[in-house]
């Protein structure tokens, strides 16, 4: 299943991640983003939204709490947010070039030679 990932600002100035829900005008499994800045620069945080109360991903913000949604963001962000959001670990696109030698050197459709 392919999920609507979308990030948005909220009028309390949040910046927010989450499934979108179109026929309940809603984000789902909220994450907040925070910035931290450290030595190379600025580097962002996923967290869950009701954190420290709360460890894991989930909650609902309506739509109407929405200021800004933001058109493009980062591919590697909606990526860390999935991975965040279902305890999985994902490939990049490309990333999986390397299986077709799993068979080893002689390999490939898996025939066996005498």
């Amino acid at each position: 299943m392919a999920y609507d990932i979308r990030m948005a600002k909220l009028i309390n100035g949040d910046t927010v991640m989450g499934k979108w829900d179109a026929e309940g005008t809603k984000l789902t499994d909220v994450a907040v983003i925070q910035t931290v800045p450290t030595q190379q620069g600025v580097q962002m945080m996923l967290l869950p939204f009701g954190y420290p109360f709360e460890n894991e991903f989930g909650g609902e913000i309506k739509g109407e709490h929405i200021i800004y949604e933001y058109k493009k963001f980062p591919e590697e962000l909606k990526t860390k947010y999935l991975e965040a959001t279902s305890n999985l670990t994902l490939s990049a696109p490309g990333g999986l070039g390397g299986l077709k030698n799993l068979a080893g050197a002689g390999g490939g459709l898996g025939l066996i030679k005498k």
